[in-house]
């Protein structure tokens, strides 16, 4: 009797201690610990890109043109990480010098549809009535095709090149940006310091410049850091299908395009490349849709 007794209080003062909403806590803990390390993951994934991209030498110290017949179809080793491609070249060393042209026609694409975008919805969502309304059906003509038949349809007409896919990307992805712009433009217009600004008699282009723009321009900055991961996936598609650099400059979509045809014997040309896509695509949208909800705070 006198042990049940003494085990009761012992309970009750470890209950107290814990409180009742002890686990959930700890898992609250625990997946705020999870996301900040996925983050971390992201961002240094993503600086390793541009790193690949700013510094390949650094990097890979190889030729990325030249290779040794001798060591043709090697697997990843100490020597060759990804191993080495049908002529002897090595593939991390293509890959490392390929991030240079994939991640500049992604910037160049983002950077197209962000500025465009946000145009195309600030002056739609300000002036309204007949131009709101004829603009937002081109947009939505936009939206109706897929982004990537829409750029293969673009670099089709304007011919190879790496520059010729980023515009095709970038023209892809304006209508996100746009309708984007103009829901915000649409909901800062309406706010009492707008009005009040126009009531103390500011002309349009100041309000619209200090007021509309300066409140609405952060989430369809978010929305690029979201898109940038979609653009080097749509990038690396049209250089697949060889629509980008001239061989043997390497791009990231044609490296997987090279190996396509050794997929049963040197499977590592097209699966180590493909997963480096992957790895940046994913680190992309973690970090923009981390940058997203910040902005929404």
């Amino acid at each position: 009797m006198s042990d049940v007794l003494i085990r009761e209080p012992v309970a009750a003062s470890a209950q107290a201690a814990t409180g009742p909403h002890g686990p959930s806590r700890l898992r609250g803990a625990t997946s705020a610990l999870r996301r900040y390390g996925v983050l971390v993951v992201s961002t240094t994934v993503l600086f390793l890109a541009v790193g690949f991209a700013l510094f390949p030498s650094v990097f890979a110290s190889g030729d990325p043109l030249q290779g040794v017949p001798a060591d043709k179809l090697q697997g990843p080793s100490a020597a060759h990480w990804f191993g080495t491609d049908n002529i002897g070249r090595d593939v991390y060393t293509r890959v490392v010098h390929g991030a240079g042209l994939s991640l500049t026609a992604t910037l160049v694409a983002v950077g197209i549809a962000l500025v465009v975008g946000s145009l195309v919805g600030l002056l739609s969502g300000a002036v309204g009535g007949a131009v709101d309304g004829l603009l937002m059906r081109v947009v939505d003509v936009l939206l109706s095709i897929p982004a990537l038949l829409l750029s293969l349809a673009l670099v089709t007409a304007l011919g190879f090149g790496t520059m010729n896919v980023a515009i095709a990307v970038g023209v892809g992805l304006v209508a996100n940006f746009a309708r984007v712009m103009r829901s915000e433009v649409l909901r800062v217009r309406s706010a009492l310091y707008v009005e009040a600004a126009f009531a103390c008699g500011a002309r349009w282009h100041s309000v619209l410049r200090r007021h509309v723009l300066r409140n609405s321009y952060a989430p369809v900055v978010a929305l690029a850091a979201v898109e940038f991961g979609m653009a080097v996936l749509a990038v690396s598609s049209l250089s697949f299908l060889g629509f980008g650099a001239v061989p043997p400059t390497p791009e990231w979509g044609s490296l997987i395009s090279e190996g396509r045809n050794y997929l049963a014997t040197a499977w590592w040309m097209t699966t180590l490349p493909g997963l480096v896509i992957v790895a940046v695509v994913l680190s992309a949208h973690r970090l923009g849709h981390a940058i997203e909800e910040r902005s929404t705070r």
